[in-house]
């Protein structure tokens, strides 16, 4: 037989407990090249420019 509470835990200490698992949300800046909103330190999607290079293919072109 394993090992059983002797106690049930309370509402508001699981609710404690549980604080740090939520989801965080991006933290967004604009693109310096066409102004779009983008995660920083990644590569642009809307115009593929990151740090000043061109690393994908422009998507405005097609």
């Amino acid at each position: 037989m394993g090992a059983l509470p002797k106690r049930k835990i309370s509402k508001a200490r699981r609710d404690r407990r549980r604080a740090h698992d939520f989801l965080t949300p991006f933290h967004l800046v604009r693109c310096s090249e066409c102004g779009e909103m983008k995660r920083s330190h990644h590569v642009c999607t809307h115009c593929g420019m990151y740090r000043g290079r061109q690393v994908l293919p422009d998507s405005r072109e097609e």
